[in-house]
């Protein structure tokens, strides 16, 4: 038994996928699956249900990947505490955030810590918001990044920035041209708005209650991506977080209005393990991202593939 084989194991686990655990670890699914196999045989107890999916730890698999984690990130951090020894910056950071975080602050914070610490390996992933809690949750992220922040048994968060929001909509629609307008405005309006299981849709939805106005909300998606593509086609209006419409207000494909009499952001969070000590190489990370908290946005760049390895899928 080696620490890859743990590593492997609690990957299938957290994945709950052989096939997706194989793949993050470079080796065949039959691989990963003779590794639980032999983790099994060796302890003489069955580690994963097999039968069920997705599949799932059995009692003593949940014990055994509880007790892996543990030991695998205090092997981490020891080796990074080793590398850093000489002052040299070498170990691992893995950040999960949401797509919308990702796109629009990531990049510039990214190239910079690239640039301070160039032997560093960051990985970065774009995840639905529950799955960012989730990745942080399970060890699979060391540092999560979301809306909304909030801090759990488990999920320490702390605030990071906050983003206006504002009108959007298409430079055909009425209020195109418009410097600033009330939430009272919206009464009755077209509006294309995000899924109402989402947090935003709910802070939003509370906001314009609060002033007794009810829009007529025509469609409603998981994305802001495909929120600014209904509206460029003047489906309807919507309130969105101010830097996510850098590109298009550019490009005048869609125009923003000011919201007046009132403070409508989008908070920002860090969120981290509650109760775990930060490898150097991740609290350098984090403290560089505190730095940006107040910082200019960037435009978003695809990053270079040595600098980070990242999956998207465009969610709030």
């Amino acid at each position: 038994m080696n620490l890859k084989s743990l590593q492997i194991f609690c990957d299938i686990v957290a994945r709950r996928s052989f096939s997706r655990a194989a793949e993050e670890n470079g080796i065949s699914q039959s691989g990963a699956s003779q590794v639980v196999s032999q983790l099994e045989a060796r302890l003489g107890v069955q580690l994963i249900e097999r039968s069920k999916r997705p599949l799932a730890a059995t009692r003593e698999g949940q014990v055994f990947f509880d007790g892996c984690r543990k030991i695998i990130a205090r092997y981490e951090l020891l080796e990074d505490e080793v590398r850093t020894l000489h002052e040299e910056v070498a170990g691992r950071v893995r950040v999960a955030a949401i797509y919308s975080v990702g796109l629009h602050h990531m990049s510039r914070a990214m190239q910079e810590f690239m640039s301070r610490y160039p032997k560093a390996n960051v990985r970065l992933e774009y995840l639905h918001p529950e799955r960012v809690l989730e990745s942080v949750e399970n060890g699979q992220a060391d540092v999560g990044l979301v809306s909304y922040p909030r801090s759990t048994r488990t999920i320490e968060a702390e605030p990071w920035r906050e983003e206006p929001i504002v009108l959007v909509c298409a430079p055909s629609n009425a209020f195109a041209g418009r410097v600033q307008m009330s939430l009272e405005e919206l009464d009755g309006q077209p509006m294309v708005s995000f899924d109402p299981d989402l947090v935003i849709r709910h802070e939003l939805d509370r906001a314009i209650a609060s002033h007794g106005v009810e829009p007529r909300v025509v469609m409603a998606f998981d994305n802001i991506e495909t929120i600014k593509r209904a509206v460029e086609i003047d489906a309807g209006v919507a309130l969105l977080p101010e830097p996510t419409v850098g590109r298009e207000l550019a490009a005048g494909t869609l125009c923003i209005v000011r919201i007046c009499g009132n403070k409508l952001v989008r908070p920002l969070g860090i969120i981290h393990p509650r109760g775990k000590a930060m490898a150097p190489t991740v609290q350098r990370f984090v403290e560089l991202l505190r730095g940006h908290s107040h910082g200019p946005v960037m435009p978003a760049v695809v990053s270079q593939p040595d600098v980070a390895q990242a999956t998207a899928t465009a969610l709030e």
